[in-house]
């Protein structure tokens, strides 16, 4: 997830570009704050300025070196994916002999292979990004067509992936051109100018008259007209809407927290963290997999470390990888894990989760790992950190920044990079055959749809929520995959809402937790399956008759078209019917719409909740 905004305005060249350039990414940097940039169209020719690092380090590039004036132009901050966060990764990225500038949100699936392409014709490669190598197309395409519009339209027929694309050339002053697919990108529409943005913030400021973008589509705008194409050159119609929010809103997409926002980013999240995974062979490619096949072959036992949340995410990744590779897994908090003495030997695999990769504890588990001779794979959510930077191997999730200090599509994009990394296991290790690889793919493949369904939903949850902002204590129960759910559901709550909240596993509950039950006790059950173990899903059933029997309000969060559940339940959040192991991605939604809305209810600070920071960086 990163930012673009992009500006055309009047013939007579000024500093009115940079400026609108400038505000846009102020207000797009909750995008992406590894780097940012800006090119500008000007009398002498194209010019560009970027710095790694937040936005500050390109506005004291900008103020000790002075752009000339223009009279069009596009700027980026960026939330690294191909490449580390450095300068020569930081977007613009020049072609043409620097009379093209190319700026992209998103990841190119197939960047391998023409990079290859153009690398045997003697383009040379200045960054590791996908995104060059759009830009050095894109040059190509415009040698053959002369008109950037017609190059891009060529030069997106051969990309595939989620992108936002946009660029200028020094022989179109007047001109921006842009390109969505499964990314966004919206028009501003001006007096005398207009603009295109990631969203309606990277504008907001300008304008509040504002143009969709449709799939496939690409726009050309100019300081008086915008016109919009679809894949085949057909003129289309966008259409036009009038944005309500205010400015700060603006920022959040239209949702009144971060947290709220983020929620609702998880199916893209989701989407995003599966792109680019399979070669071109259709076998799993994971990122930066420093540590050879033989060693990860012989591999006999897994300890996942993290913390908080991304434990949790950890718990999945147990049942799956067990599942799928016959691997031992232990799960282990990083605080402890290196003041027990574990045992740890060449043949330990150790998976360190961390949104930040920045997280002090799990930062001297993987210090402490290494030094006893275990290879360390990092899953983390930020390029250039310290976690990835100190581990063998990292796989990246892309869920893009996560503002709000409660994690929830950093949680679901760690689960999702969990099972990439035991597909991919099993697929090394000879566990799963091909077709079984692209069968649990193609399941990975449409879990964002399901996740966009519960989303979809949340109005039943929050109603829920609301009446419930005066208890003092909620419970939570699940088995198999739902017990890491029920903790996450059970600490949700507590960040949030300042709540007494407990998450167990359902089959415990006879041995203690019970005597907890009294009249009117909340209990929310994350239910399995009934398509999966019968005896997992009746056990379960079994538990909500028994806390129901004492005086509890069941709130059970069950598939589409599990009728068992009915008569024992005083509410139910359907979710889609997903194979078992999967579930999580699902069944956790519910429950952070929940504590987020009962933390709203009672007038709490949703994004900043007390006492907490986003990233624990001490020990």
């Amino acid at each position: 997830m990163c930012g673009i905004v992009g500006y055309v305005g009047s013939a007579t060249p000024g500093q009115r570009p940079l400026e609108v350039l400038v505000e846009g990414l102020r207000r797009l940097e909750y995008r992406g704050y590894d780097s940012a940039g800006v090119a500008v169209v000007t009398p002498e020719g194209l010019v560009s300025a970027k710095k790694a690092g937040k936005l500050s380090n390109l506005l004291e590039e900008l103020d000790a070196r002075h752009l000339p004036a223009g009279t069009a132009g596009i700027g980026h901050t960026r939330w690294a994916t191909h490449g580390g966060p450095t300068d020569a990764n930081a977007h613009p990225h020049l072609a043409d002999g620097g009379r093209l500038a190319l700026i992209h949100n998103g990841i190119i699936e197939n960047f391998h292979s023409l990079k290859r392409e153009l690398a045997e014709t003697g383009v040379t490669f200045h960054s590791e990004t996908d995104t060059e190598v759009v830009a050095h197309l894109l040059a190509r395409a415009y040698d053959d067509a002369e008109n950037l519009t017609e190059a891009m339209r060529a030069t997106v027929t051969r990309l595939e992936g989620a992108f936002t694309l946009l660029a200028i050339h020094a022989d179109q002053p007047g001109e921006v051109v842009g390109a969505r697919r499964n990314s966004p990108l919206v028009i501003g529409l001006g007096v005398g100018e207009n603009f295109l943005g990631s969203d309606v913030s990277a504008f907001i400021a300008q304008t509040r008259e504002a143009m969709e973008m449709g799939q496939d589509q690409i726009v050309t705008i100019t300081a008086s007209e915008v016109h919009v194409i679809d894949a085949d050159g057909h003129a289309v119609e966008p259409k036009r809407y009038t944005v309500d929010w205010d400015a700060a809103v603006a920022v959040k997409g239209g949702f009144s927290t971060f947290m709220d926002k983020e929620i609702h980013d998880q199916p893209q999240a989701v989407a995003d963290t599966l792109l680019g995974r399979a070669g071109e062979d259709g076998r799993l490619e994971l990122d930066e997999m420093r540590i050879s096949e033989a060693v990860l072959r012989s591999v006999d036992k897994i300890i996942v470390i993290a913390c908080g949340t991304a434990a949790y995410a950890g718990h999945v990744a147990k049942y799956a990888i067990e599942h799928w590779c016959r691997i031992p897994v232990e799960v282990e908090l990083a605080h402890e894990f290196r003041y027990r003495d574990p045992v740890l030997t060449e043949k330990t695999l150790v998976v360190a989760i961390s949104q930040s990769g920045e997280t002090m504890d799990t930062i001297m588990a993987v210090r402490h790992a290494r030094e006893q001779g275990a290879k360390v794979l990092a899953i983390v959510n930020t390029h250039g950190s310290t976690i990835p930077r100190e581990s063998d191997a990292v796989l990246y999730t892309h869920a893009g920044p996560e503002v709000a200090v409660a994690s929830t599509k950093a949680f679901l994009a760690q689960i999702t990079a969990c099972y990439l990394l035991g597909l991919y296991l099993a697929q090394l290790r000879g566990n799963k055959f091909p077709d079984e690889i692209r069968e649990d793919l193609a399941q990975l493949h449409a879990m964002p749809e399901k996740i966009q369904r519960v989303v979809d939903n949340e109005e039943q949850v929050r109603a829920v929520a609301r009446s419930m902002k005066d208890e003092r204590t909620v419970l939570f129960l699940g088995r198999h995959v739902g017990f890491p759910v029920a903790l996450e559901g059970a600490l949700k709550l507590k960040e949030l809402a300042y709540i007494h909240a407990e998450g167990f596993a359902a089959g415990e509950l006879k041995h203690g937790p019970i005597a907890l039950i009294e009249e009117g006790q909340p209990v929310f059950v994350i239910v399995p399956s009934p398509r999966g173990r019968d005896a997992l899903h009746a056990k379960v059933i079994s538990n909500i008759q028994e806390v129901r029997a004492r005086g509890a309000r069941t709130l059970v969060i069950a598939e589409d078209g599990d009728d068992a559940v009915v008569p024992f339940a005083d509410e139910i959040f359907r979710i889609p019917q997903t194979p078992t192991l999967l579930a999580p991605l699902v069944s956790v939604v519910p429950l952070q719409i929940f504590a987020s809305a009962l933390a709203t209810a009672k007038g709490l600070d949703v994004d900043q909740p007390r006492n907490l920071a986003k990233s624990v960086t001490v020990e």
